[in-house]
């Protein structure tokens, strides 16, 4: 009700009473939807803040106001050093208005969304605060006194349209009648009960009230009133500060909340994905069983043999189909598939630990849920938005980075993101040591396998970066891809090539298998 007629009806003679005399020193804004003004007599000063916000216009009086050096503009410069000669309020309107020298009063108009400040030259409008606001060009001061018909016989009249008739009440009242069943009463029931409402609007306390982090002002009895005060300039100015400092507590406890929540949807998402990757990986045992069967049965196999069909010593079918690499020796097939169980089993193990930091990860989330919504004020939310903001900012720096990262066997591989990416793989994040790979003679991603001081490339860790070299080529759909592997100082840019073109001028091929 800090904009209601009744309220601004009680403001406008203290404020007059505090101001009377004074003259307009200032008047300045220093956001699009806040005026200040600085009125002095000479002993001190007073100021009024217009912050006419689309979610809360309202009028305050702050004791001090200390005005910024830059993003400060002077505004109304027609009525500077005006003394003001009164405060009115307008007749069952929502606007009060400051009458000043030669003729200017300046308005504020409190319209919730469309709240305005005006500066009326005489009868006419000269200028206006919020200039998006064009139509408040046509208003005339002789026209801002609006009449209500008070008498008995007009409530009879327009019993179906009351809200319209007494339209100074406005929702906060109309609430309040029907919460004392206006509408479940008589006739002469409902007249009795709004009188006595009148009453309580005419010579009311200012309550502060607080329903559910909504704070708001009312010059009505409630069960949530957490202050009351009698002097209307401290009421408006208390509700202000009230309001603003629990809206912002609202607003990062709803953002906050947001964000922990879609981070548990992610994890939960992530772990059921991860744990059925688990269970696969967990049951599927197919390259040991291969290889065992493969040295079990060498006197079968011939060398150069690309597929071999051999009993099953394991369970299931009791005859076993194994593709094989032609120009691989049967021992060195099954040494092939020895060590994909070998890197599957690494693969198993580092599975296993993602799982157990997502799942602490998750219980750290919905202990920062449970503190989210406990929280009662500002400042304890800020521990958990500096955790947020931090966790943000190292996702972000790694969407930056121009390259996707896996580590293999203790060895960090970096795969390009796109042709220019690449270019910033090779040329800013790669050194002379590191191992560079590249799927042969098509476009794909650079792969650099980061060099560890005294430790050799692993020939599993080549074979991984040579098949995410393959899977992110032109020829991934094919079943072996010849790739390029080089020391990256033999990896060079020549002036005008197109994003991603380098030269090699030292290299070796090997022959992997597409994949992930």
């Amino acid at each position: 009700m800090h904009n209601n007629f009744y309220f601004l009806r009680q403001l406008s003679p203290t404020l007059e009473r505090e101001i009377q005399g004074f003259t307009l020193v200032s008047c300045f804004s220093q956001s699009k939807d806040e005026l200040i003004l600085e009125f002095n007599n000479a002993k001190k000063s007073f100021f009024l803040k217009a912050s006419l916000q689309p979610d809360l216009a309202c009028i305050s009086f702050p004791n001090t106001f200390h005005r910024a050096r830059k993003n400060s503009v002077d505004l109304f410069p027609e009525i500077v050093l005006l003394k003001v000669q009164l405060v009115r309020q307008f007749l069952n309107e929502r606007a009060l208005g400051m009458l000043l020298g030669d003729a200017y009063t300046l308005v504020f108009k409190m319209h919730g969304r469309q709240a305005n400040v005006l500066l009326f030259k005489g009868d006419r409008v000269e200028k206006i605060f919020r200039h998006n606001l064009s139509a408040d060009y046509d208003y005339k001061l002789s026209d801002l006194d609006r009449q209500i018909d008070w008498s008995y016989e007009t409530f009879l009249t327009n019993q179906s349209n009351l809200e319209k008739t007494y339209f100074t009440f406005g929702k906060p009242v109309w609430n309040y009648l029907e919460a004392k069943h206006f509408s479940s009463e008589s006739t002469k029931g409902k007249w009795k009960l709004m009188q006595e409402t009148i009453c309580l609007l005419e010579s009311p306390a200012f309550h502060l009230v607080d329903q559910h982090g909504d704070v708001s002002l009312s010059l009505l009895p409630s069960t949530t009133v957490f202050r009351t005060l009698t002097n209307p300039l401290e009421a408006v100015s208390e509700f202000f500060y009230a309001h603003t400092k629990s809206s912002a507590f609202q607003k990062e406890k709803t953002s906050l909340l947001a964000i922990t929540k879609g981070k548990m949807k992610q994890s939960a998402v992530f772990l059921k994905k991860a744990k059925d990757r688990l269970a696969e990986l967990e049951l599927d045992r197919h390259y040991q069983q291969w290889a065992d069967l493969i040295m079990a049965n060498l006197h079968r196999i011939k060398i150069g043999a690309v597929q071999v069909e051999i009993p099953n010593l394991f369970d299931g079918p009791p005859l076993v189909k194994i593709n094989l690499k032609s120009g691989l020796s049967p021992q060195k097939n099954a040494e092939v598939f020895y060590r994909k169980a070998k890197n599957r089993s690494v693969e198993l193990r580092a599975l296993r630990e993602t799982i157990i930091q997502k799942e602490k990860e998750f219980e750290a989330l919905r202990t920062w849920e449970q503190q989210i919504l406990s929280a009662t004020e500002l400042k304890s939310l800020a521990p958990i938005a500096s955790i947020v903001s931090r966790k943000d900012d190292e996702k972000s720096t790694r969407r930056s980075l121009p390259y996707h990262e896996q580590v293999w066997n203790g060895f960090r591989i970096w795969v390009g993101k796109s042709a220019k990416a690449n270019d910033e793989l090779t040329l800013k994040h790669a050194y002379k040591e590191d191992l560079w790979l590249h799927a042969k003679d098509v476009a794909g991603s650079h792969v650099v396998i980061k060099h560890q001081a005294g430790k050799p490339f692993p020939k599993d860790v080549i074979e991984r970066a040579a098949s995410l070299a393959a899977y992110h080529s032109k020829r991934k759909k094919e079943k072996l891809c010849p790739v390029t592997i080089t020391p990256k100082k033999f990896v060079r840019k020549r002036k005008g090539d197109a994003a991603g073109v380098v030269v090699v001028d030292r290299e070796d091929v090997i022959m992997a298998e597409p994949g992930k």
